[in-house]
């Protein structure tokens, strides 16, 4: 009762005193004698605010931050305009808590009615939610939204992200989906094997663009494939490759979700980081968590509220498609606060410079015996494999303040560059890696 806010013994006992008792443990009748704590706490002294600091600062330099990026696998390393931490640190924004009353929370709400419509812009879908927790669980859900009375299987490219997949398969455990994986072909989805899997009881089909390879597939194909089964269609996207790709409503797509991470979002230890949804009008009843409309009041005023929200994700929780409930809203915020800053043209210009780089990073790894293991179009990520163990490879960067690609075996690694990888970083990892082969030959 007095250990979070602040109070008195004497206020204590007044507020006791007001609800017809006279002791705190009255408050806890209920419990059972066997599960209450009766010895004592042994914790350590508090500490002032000086030494709080000094201690968070040697924990804090555990930490290994890497100046110099070539992974992604997920989470990518872009460039933050400063407007964005100045925008979304404002004590208003920060302080926010979930908008029920939309007297009172009309500029949380149009932030995330304005993260929506740009979410609905990027992905070229109809409506778009307030945002769940990360891309992988925006993925699950989006798996969730596809199930039918007599359609309860999944299908997911072998060619996603594997984390994705596991979350994916964990929801499906939970609400009794299976989930069945369509293998890979050349770092492709193997499209004869696709086919031949999708069936009448398939509920949908799950894609990412590019892939966890990075590779662009024939994502035109498998949409008419996926709906000749009157299957439903779903697109993991990243965010940025979508300012100069095709966006999954010209690809025919029921459900576009993806990590939101590279809209404005420093890396971090798994986050807190954002999965955006959207969505067909068709759909549009079934997406989770919250959406935001805008209306007027009775003055006419232009207003936003909270609407199109499932009652049973509180009141029949056993009854619901989805459980979410959180939004994620100062992630959400931060996204819509990077692409306004951005504009279509400083995102399309992200999009290109990134690409730009990993080719002229796989042009340098080539030369130095790291082949292309998929030879096919990517965007800004690509595997290499050479005669170098992996782990030599990434040990030998690390070493000089460079975080190089994810090793996905012995002999191969997912590398990713940004517009943040400049020439020099590139020609000096070149350098390195040089030196490795030399010494390994």
């Amino acid at each position: 009762m007095g250990s979070y806010v602040v109070s008195t013994k004497e206020e204590q006992q007044q507020m006791l005193k007001e609800i017809g008792m006279e002791k705190i443990e009255e408050l806890f009748a209920q419990v059972p004698e066997e599960v209450k704590f009766k010895g004592t706490w042994k914790l350590p002294k508090g500490l002032s605010e000086i030494e709080v600091r000094t201690k968070m600062q040697e924990i804090a330099e555990k930490n290994k931050v890497f100046p110099h990026i070539f992974r992604g696998a997920g989470a990518y390393n872009h460039y933050i305009p400063s407007i964005v931490k100045a925008v979304t640190s404002k004590e208003e924004f920060v302080t926010a808590y979930t908008p029920y009353q939309a007297e009172i929370s009309q500029g949380i709400l149009q932030s995330i009615f304005e993260y929506q419509s740009m979410i609905c812009e990027l992905t070229g879908m109809d409506v778009s939610n307030a945002s769940v927790y990360d891309g992988a669980t925006a993925a699950a859900e989006a798996v969730a939204m596809c199930r039918e009375r007599k359609k309860d299987k999944i299908l997911i490219s072998s060619t996603s992200n594997p984390e994705v997949v596991e979350v994916i398969r964990t929801y499906c455990y939970g609400n009794g989906m299976e989930c069945q994986m369509v293998p890979q072909k050349q770092g492709h989805t193997d499209m004869e094997a696709l086919e031949a899997m999708l069936t009448e009881d398939t509920a949908g089909f799950y894609v990412q663009e590019p892939n966890y390879y990075g590779i662009l597939e024939d994502y035109d194909a498998m949409g008419q494939m996926v709906h000749r089964q009157k299957a439903r269609y779903i697109m993991g996207c990243n965010p940025i490759a979508l300012a100069v790709l095709k966006t999954p409503g010209e690809y025919g797509a029921d459900i576009a979700v993806g990590e939101g991470q590279p809209l404005g979002m420093e890396l971090g230890f798994g986050g807190p980081y954002l999965g955006f949804m959207a969505s067909t009008k068709a759909l549009m009843r079934r997406l989770p968590g919250r959406i935001v409309g805008e209306t007027v009041d009775e003055q006419g005023r232009r207003t936003f509220v909270l609407t199109l929200q499932a009652r049973e994700q509180h009141i029949r929780r056993e009854k619901a498609g989805s459980n979410v409930c959180s939004n994620q809203a100062h992630c959400a915020l931060t996204a819509a606060v990077y692409l306004s800053a951005m504009g279509a043209d400083g995102l399309r210009e992200a999009a290109k410079q990134s690409a730009a780089r990993a080719h002229e990073l796989q042009r340098a790894l080539g030369n130095l015996g790291f082949s292309l293991k998929y030879p096919s179009c990517f965007f800004h990520e690509f595997v290499t494999e050479s005669k170098v163990p992996s782990e030599i490879v990434v040990k030998a960067l690390e070493e000089r303040g460079y975080l190089g690609g994810l090793p996905l075996n012995e002999r191969e690694i997912l590398w990713c560059a940004t517009e943040k990888n400049t020439k020099q970083e590139i020609k000096f990892l070149s350098e390195v890696l040089k030196e490795v082969c030399e010494a390994w030959n």
